[in-house]
């Protein structure tokens, strides 16, 4: 199962083949609460199935069924979900996603996909990935400032083994992650250390390959490395990977329990999410001194429409009742209790990101408006 990225984000946005099924849930990561998430899924599952009867043939939802009703009968899924769920479905995909944030019960069916609960929770600036590193075993996360989560490779496997990540033929692995089975057939004249470190070195580079092609290209959070400090030395000396943060927690990872880890990279990341805050806080008011930049809903719907705007900061947890017109970009503020009315923010990131424009999540202390936008544009 992938993680969420902006990759994946921006793959929904484009044009699909119709009829598009959007599921979303929340969902609970213990029991007995995650007892009802199946329950509340097969529901989900059977307001589509009735939505797709009324405009499809039987064969035809037969298809686009089968994955879902799977998907509800996969007790091993259903055992392991975290804080929300996401799925997508249709004639050339099906794909679910475990979130680390709640999202609202919704079921749509529609001619594109509904991503809109999914755009705070991709945009947040304060996400990041966490790399725990020894000479025989790596293992990755995913997490923001509440949760930290295990992220699976595909090609380095669950636990990021030597021969999984793709490396070359690499010696056993001993208790507590030291090699082991080196001595047959070695030279004499080989030191120990020596074959000990082009062996930590091939699968550093192996592990450093797997987390650039998978998750670190795809997402672009930034990578916090949690490793003694040779380890962190050798690894930092082979790794291409940019998103790794030049500070990392110098602790072995096996002393750290979850929240242990979470806090520790924590404090490594803050500066970092502080910093690029305030980079693009500075950038807007510099912009609108030049008039490149606005706060105003109407003024950024317009700009967007054609393209201009770069960079859109969004105001995190705030709701503004309204709809944005993706033809027109006429702006129109209401009462969320109306038919048709959502929030005015997600549809302005919405129209941004589909337009190729930057969208960033930041909390309400850092907004540089009082509206709960901030539009740089582009000219």
């Amino acid at each position: 199962m992938a993680n969420m990225s902006i990759y994946h984000l921006n793959d929904l946005l484009a044009p699909a083949t119709p009829p598009c099924i959007s599921l979303f849930q929340p969902t609970h990561r213990w029991h007995p609460d995650n007892q009802q998430d199946p329950i509340r899924f097969r529901n989900l599952v059977t307001e589509v199935e009735g939505s797709l009867r009324q405009k499809h043939p039987t064969r035809e939802i037969r298809s686009l069924m089968e994955p879902l009703r799977s998907l509800a009968a996969d007790l091993e899924f259903w055992n392991h979900t975290r804080d929300g769920l996401a799925v997508f479905a249709g004639a050339e995909r099906f794909q679910a996603y475990r979130l680390q944030r709640t999202v609202p019960e919704l079921a749509i069916v529609a001619d594109s996909f509904h991503v809109k609960p999914l755009l705070r929770f991709v945009q947040s600036a304060d996400r990041y990935q966490v790399l725990c590193l020894s000479r025989g075993d790596a293992t990755l996360y995913e997490g923001n400032r509440d949760v930290l989560d295990p992220v699976e490779l595909e090609s380095a496997g669950a636990e990021g083994t030597a021969e999984g990540a793709g490396s070359p033929p690499m010696p056993s692995v001993g208790p507590g992650g030291s090699f082991g089975g080196e001595s047959a057939g070695r030279k004499p004249h080989t030191s120990d250390q020596k074959v000990k470190e082009s062996h930590a070195e091939r699968f550093f580079r192996a592990v450093d390959r797997a987390v650039l092609e998978q998750p670190s290209r795809p997402s672009g959070l930034p990578l916090v490395l949690v490793a003694v400090a040779e380890n962190q030395d050798l690894f930092r000396r082979v790794s291409h990977n940019p998103a790794l943060l030049a500070d990392g927690v110098r602790i072995d990872p096996a002393a750290l329990a979850t929240d242990q880890l979470r806090t520790e990279v924590w404090q490594v990341v803050l500066p970092h999410y502080l910093a690029r805050l305030s980079e693009i806080v500075d950038r807007f008011h510099a912009a609108r001194a030049q008039y490149l930049a606005s706060g105003d809903a109407s003024d950024i719907a317009q700009a967007a429409i054609v393209s201009r705007v770069g960079t859109l900061l969004v105001e995190a947890d705030r709701v503004v009742p309204g709809t944005v017109d993706a033809a027109t970009g006429r702006v129109t503020f209401n009462e969320l209790t109306e038919p048709g009315v959502d929030d005015l923010l997600d549809d302005l990131a919405e129209l941004v990101l589909r337009k190729g424009g930057e969208v960033v999540v930041v909390p309400s202390d850092r907004m540089p408006t009082q509206s709960g936008a901030a539009a740089i544009f582009r000219f």
